[in-house]
């Protein structure tokens, strides 16, 4: 599996411009392609130098990276939850997504006029997020109504659930956002995930700076860490400017690009990682000559569930997984090497995948 990442922001704050610049970092298709699913959602191909020495190793007929899904949700406003703008979209969209790179003005420019007049991004982050809270005002307090109304049967189990709405209702007036609700209880997450609350998301900030602040220590900058660290939220620092002039070059002149700037890697690099932070991802490996493949999955994932991501009928019929560690393999340099130093382990059902991990799935049909 990808992940799916909602980029949202108020008008006039860069976000359309931090898209358009991530997806079209991917226009060479032997390496980063990229390709358009409707005019505001893009695919990209998650950038892994492992796979390119994996792919020495077994000289695949090809190579499948991992991806990742952006999507440019529509502008947010003041009023949104009410259907101001285009909040309604806004609001549907973001629904859908795995989590949120919130991109926050952080730059002046006298001729990008701010929709608030100032730039404050205390503020912009504040109306965001209030947004947000109402529209999940709005449907937990529906949540009740139809709950309370099926518990009138007797119910104990639908009196409880009415309760915890009741629980996620009262938390949301005091202006705090679902995700820091506290401990739940397995029925209360179920609960809690079928409601689709927004405010339920991971974040991460993505402070759009102009040029000379891309160190990150620029007071605006400073402002967003200071939130973030409160709410316990990821903080990625970019130019957008930079970012669509890096996307508009040839793959083998950004390195130069970039090198100028004092950068180590572009936007796109830092928001996956971040991102697969945020969600607790990891990636692994299947390899062989006609193939070598990355999957993502979430920490924590057993053997069995992570061969039904490469077929169902390897999980169906698993019996185990033997496991070379990318480290082992990228320096001995075949699993030759990896065999004859004991490195390649047999793992069974309860086994946890791991980040790097190189897999080969047995399995009785």
């Amino acid at each position: 599996m990808g992940f799916t990442c909602g980029i949202v922001g108020l008008p006039n704050v860069g976000k359309s411009t931090v898209f358009n610049a991530i997806t079209a970092a991917g226009v060479d298709a032997s390496n980063y392609p990229f390709c358009t699913i409707d005019p505001n959602v893009g695919i990209v191909t998650v950038p892994d130098h492992r796979l390119e020495v994996l792919e020495k190793i077994y000289h695949p007929e090809k190579v499948v990276p991992t991806t990742i899904e952006f999507v440019d949700i529509a502008g947010l406003v003041r009023g949104a939850s009410k259907g101001e703008g285009l909040g309604n979209q806004f609001l549907s969209h973001i629904r859908e997504v795995d989590a949120i790179a919130h991109v926050v003005r952080c730059f002046d420019d006298p001729n990008v006029v701010h929709v608030d007049g100032s730039i404050d991004p205390r503020r912009d982050i504040e109306i965001i997020e209030t947004e947000l809270v109402f529209k999940d005002l709005e449907t937990v307090e529906r949540k009740i109504e139809d709950t309370e109304r099926r518990a009138k049967s007797g119910d104990k189990k639908l009196r409880a659930e009415a309760d915890f709405y009741r629980r996620v209702r009262e938390h949301l007036y005091t202006g705090r956002l679902v995700r820091y609700i506290g401990e739940l209880n397995p029925e209360e997450v179920l609960w809690l995930h079928h409601l689709h609350q927004l405010t339920s998301k991971p974040v991460m900030y993505v402070c759009n700076v102009h040029e000379r602040n891309l160190s990150g220590n620029h007071p605006y900058v400073q402002t967003v860490r200071e939130i973030a660290e409160q709410e316990g939220a990821t903080v990625v620092v970019v130019s957008a400017a930079v970012e669509a002039e890096v996307a508009e070059l040839p793959l083998h002149e950004r390195k130069g690009f970039l090198d100028g700037l004092g950068l180590a890697e572009p936007g796109l690099e830092k928001v996956i990682r971040e991102g697969y932070d945020l969600l607790h991802l990891i990636t692994f490996f299947t390899v062989g000559p006609k193939e070598v493949h990355a999957w993502t999955l979430r920490k924590g994932t057993k053997a069995p569930e992570a061969a039904g991501a490469v077929h169902s009928d390897f999980q169906t019929g698993f019996i185990r997984a033997e496991v070379m560690k990318f480290d082992d393999l990228g320096s001995l340099g075949s699993e030759q090497g990896v065999r004859e130093k004991g490195l390649l382990r047999i793992e069974g059902r309860e086994y946890e995948i791991r980040d790097g991990d190189v897999v080969y799935f047995r399995f009785n049909v």
